[in-house]
């Protein structure tokens, strides 16, 4: 896959990345136990039929692929997907044509699936205050550093790009 590129501005001594201080996916995953206790506690139920529970199943592990093939993008682009590393490179091809967090997107679409599949709307509905956080947490964090550090080529990117879908 062609990946476009946007170098960083040479004079950025640039060494602690967006400085994100917690783990975007152990959000999800916190909040997907927490949920997952109250289920326990005060069962939420959504009626799945059984075949409803295997496409939840099927959501959760496609979301999960797709995050292990972005992961390699970045490997591939020699860049680093952590938000508390630095980044040397702009990917704005393929699926960051239509979204400029895909994976914080997809960490979305993981709760809902697992929800589906164990008959869970508290599992389900934990990806609401899982993408709050994920933009309070890191994605303000990030784009303000993108921004410093790359400067209008990021801009342009971000008016061409919507932030999640």
């Amino acid at each position: 896959m062609p990946v476009s590129q946007m170098p960083a501005k040479d004079n950025d001594e640039d060494k602690k990345g967006a400085e994100v201080k917690f783990p975007p996916p152990l959000i999800f995953l916190l909040l997907m136990l927490v949920a997952y206790g109250l289920h326990y506690w005060q069962p939420f139920t959504l009626g799945m039929p059984m075949v409803g529970k295997y496409i939840g199943l099927f959501i959760a592990l496609l979301a999960v692929t797709i995050v292990i093939y972005i992961s390699r993008i970045f490997l591939h682009v020699n860049t680093s997907i952590e938000p508390w590393k630095p980044t040397t490179t702009i990917i704005s091809t393929g699926i960051y044509a239509y979204s400029r967090n895909p994976i914080y997107a997809l960490f979305c679409f993981i709760p809902i699936g697992i929800g589906m599949f164990l008959n869970s709307a508290w599992v389900l509905i934990s990806f609401i205050p899982g993408a709050i956080l994920v933009y309070l947490i890191a994605i303000r964090k990030e784009e303000a550093y993108l921004e410093q550090k790359f400067g209008e080529e990021y801009l342009q990117y971000k008016r061409k790009v919507r932030r999640w879908l």
